[in-house]
């Protein structure tokens, strides 16, 4: 595989003040820049079941591979490590990938308490139904509506968004079915955590292989 050097905007997230509506967090747009989201979006494969991989288990082109090992490189640790005052250097990583949503998906949630800081990065390009809010990740002030939001985040045009996790960080999106991929960044709290979230992915993603093949 050929080498691909990605180029991200580490200065902009650096230069990205945290909100604190409805709990801390950081958006970044263009995170990554339109023409490596191009490569990376034309390396990624159809991934037409719901539901998260294992990165190690998609096969994707260079251009995508430079992105999940930038992901989970030191500049990124450390450039949130310092946003949010955080010690991450012994919290190991799990780093996962979602090409479509489905009508289960969105429900409103908090992460769960394995992971101390998520990080998502969104991967497509605009479309009408995200411009009419379907999929459109909401950062909720409370876990009993989704209308009550702060802030929205379009899945859209290599967008960061950054937020550690409590028992208040309640996020969800209205039904969005269809291609919608991101790559989705944890910093966990022990390996032995990691270790059996990432289990369950391989298993799902397992399970998602053999379906499409029946």
């Amino acid at each position: 595989m050929r080498d691909y050097k990605i180029r991200l905007d580490y200065a902009a997230l650096r230069a990205t003040q945290v909100a604190t509506d409805p709990f801390p967090h950081v958006v970044v747009p263009h995170f990554v820049p339109p023409a490596p989201l191009r490569a990376v979006l034309a390396d990624l494969p159809p991934l037409n079941k719901p539901g998260s991989y294992p990165a190690d288990a998609v096969r994707a082109g260079p251009a995508a591979h430079a992105l999940m090992k930038a992901l989970e490189g030191s500049e990124l640790r450390e450039a949130i490590a310092e946003k949010f005052g955080l010690d991450l250097e012994r919290s190991p990583t799990m780093l996962t990938v979602r090409g479509c949503t489905g009508w289960r998906d969105g429900r409103i949630h908090c992460d769960g308490a394995a992971k101390r800081v998520t990080v998502l990065l969104y991967l497509n390009q605009e479309t009408d139904a995200f411009g009419e809010h379907d999929g459109c990740l909401r950062l909720l002030r409370g876990p009993g509506d989704l209308e009550d939001y702060a802030v929205e985040v379009p899945p859209v045009d290599g967008t960061l968004l950054i937020f550690p996790n409590g028992p208040t960080s309640w996020h969800g999106h209205k039904t969005f079915e269809g291609p919608r991929y991101s790559m989705q960044l944890n910093y966990m709290t022990t390996g032995r955590k990691a270790r059996s979230e990432l289990r369950r992915h391989r298993f799902s993603a397992f399970v998602k292989r053999l379906t499409s093949a029946a």
